[in-house]
């Protein structure tokens, strides 16, 4: 039986970020189609795309960018055709513009950095994703950009107490989006720490406290596990 195709988009400076979720992709039994979108880069169709895996970047969904207007176009095809769609992150944020304005997506006024216990809602208990998470799920959250809670096309699945929307799905295509960063393994959270240790400590964070306390994340994992086998399903 051929592997089922996902659709890697990375977002960042460069195409693979430390968390390597493309090889881990692979791992996991995907054929995986990398493109670098923050360079230009998508596919010329979504045909024989079983799934989307949308990374983070350090531009804004409300930046009126080439590739990041492309993206937008990508994601709503994507939703049009029924294609699975995951976004971490800046992932999240422009599947949210995409998918419900671009106004659902603003600039904080201060950072929101550190290991958080998320509440997790009601809606996570019957979500294709989230089920297998209980009352409260741990992951690092980072981000100065924000997607609202209040779209009713949102169905919100976790939120922090300084942000209500920290995972959602769309109500009626099959995307979901997490601001937190539950990709980061134990092992490659103190390089990832490291290498952005200036700008962690600028929005505010404690990146010794931040490697010390460096964890698995495995429950959060959790909901990229169940989107890898949502897409094997087909």
């Amino acid at each position: 039986m051929a592997k089922k195709r996902l659709l890697y988009l990375g977002n960042g400076r460069s195409l693979q970020s430390v968390a390597k979720l493309d090889e881990r992709f692979e791992s996991w039994g995907l054929s995986v189609d990398s493109y670098w979108a923050y360079n230009g880069e998508f596919p010329a169709s979504l045909e024989g795309y079983d799934g989307i895996f949308l990374s983070g970047s350090p531009h804004g969904a409300y930046e009126d960018i080439d590739w990041i207007n492309r993206e937008h176009e990508l994601i709503r095809d994507a939703a049009e055709r029924r294609i699975p769609q995951l976004g971490i992150c800046f992932g999240s944020q422009v599947l949210a513009s995409a998918l419900c304005g671009r106004d659902q997506v603003f600039r904080r006024d201060f950072c929101e950095v550190g290991y958080k216990d998320l509440a997790v809602s009601a809606a996570a208990k019957d979500d294709p994703l989230a089920a297998d998470w209980h009352e409260t799920v741990n992951m690092f959250v980072w981000h100065n950009d924000e997607v609202r809670h209040d779209h009713e096309d949102m169905v919100i699945l976790a939120s922090s107490d300084l942000c209500p929307n920290q995972v959602w799905r769309h109500r009626t295509a099959p995307a979901w989006g997490i601001q937190g960063h539950p990709e980061v393994t134990r092992a490659q959270a103190p390089e990832w720490f490291e290498g952005n240790r200036a700008r962690m400590v600028k929005d505010g964070g404690d990146v010794d406290d931040f490697i010390a306390s460096a964890h698995e994340a495995s429950e959060a994992k959790t909901m990229i596990t169940r989107f890898v086998e949502l897409v094997g399903r087909g």
